[in-house]
């Protein structure tokens, strides 16, 4: 399952799983998972014996030690005769070591254990997991996204702190960037290099993947306003964009230091 992060594909897992393994608790025709079930408070806190799931979020890096266990798992026979689904989330920030090992375990396939790769594409999937798997790509229309957006801040009755109209910002997305900058009076109409600072440093101290992607959001913000009010010339503002995103990954890729990232981004913002 690919799209991009936030858009609903593991909500519409859920909602699979759901109909699965809890068809007289889900509302069919209303599409809705009844969060009072037995089988819904064992799915949510991962202890239900018919589904496993592995996440490569926050840079918990899956080892291999947990593919070979995962081989383990799913060898031994569960208590009911029912399928289970193996949901490995965020496929494509798994380390290379363990996508070889999960590869043989995908070669080898078993009787009623079916794997669900969840790829947001924060970054390439290696070709040998891509071509041994049938892809279903999840896209939303801009007013299906908006509409989700502000059905979620009117169930969850919240504040809202990002303009999300204007920009192409996934539900899920929209929901945790919203928090985070609730949790930590983030104004992104204020300084650029100020924000980016203050989310680097919450980076720093978290290690968490949805700060990245923050903060890559806030960079993509920053540069369409300037385009948006003619304050610079295209070209300009589009340099400027590609020198801080290749910094910005050279700082997570090689742990590099950030003050003199900040440094450098603010010659570069300041002299052009």
């Amino acid at each position: 399952i690919s799209g991009k992060k936030g858009i609903g594909k593991f909500t519409l897992i859920n909602h699979f799983l759901s109909y699965v393994y809890d068809k007289n608790n889900y509302d069919l025709k209303n599409k809705s998972i009844n969060d009072q079930s037995q089988f819904y408070k064992q799915h949510l806190n991962n202890i239900f014996p018919n589904i496993v799931h592995l996440s490569g979020d926050n840079f918990k890096s899956i080892k291999i030690d947990d593919i070979r266990n995962l081989k383990s798992t799913i060898l031994k026979t569960v208590i009911s005769d029912k399928e289970r689904f193996i949901i490995l989330d965020d496929i494509e920030l798994f380390n290379i070591n363990s996508l070889n090992a999960l590869l043989k375990i995908i070669e080898e396939p078993s009787i009623n254990n079916y794997f669900i790769l969840i790829n947001s594409k924060t970054k390439p999937l290696i070709e040998t997991i891509y071509s041994r798997s049938l892809e279903i790509k999840i896209l939303l229309k801009n007013e299906e996204r908006i509409k989700s957006i502000e059905s979620l801040i009117k169930k969850n009755n919240l504040e809202v702190f990002i303009d999300f109209n204007s920009s192409s910002l996934s539900p899920g997305n929209f929901l945790i960037f919203n928090k985070i900058c609730e949790e930590n009076q983030i104004n992104f109409e204020e300084n650029f290099e100020k924000n980016l600072n203050l989310l680097l440093n919450l980076y720093k101290k978290n290690k968490n993947i949805y700060l990245i992607n923050m903060i890559l959001f806030l960079t993509d913000h920053y540069f369409h306003n300037l385009q948006e009010k003619k304050i610079d010339n295209i070209e300009k503002i589009i340099e400027n964009k590609s020198f801080v995103i290749k910094n910005i990954n050279r700082f997570i890729t090689y742990n590099l230091n950030q003050n003199s990232l900040i440094n450098a981004i603010n010659n570069k913002l300041s002299n052009g």
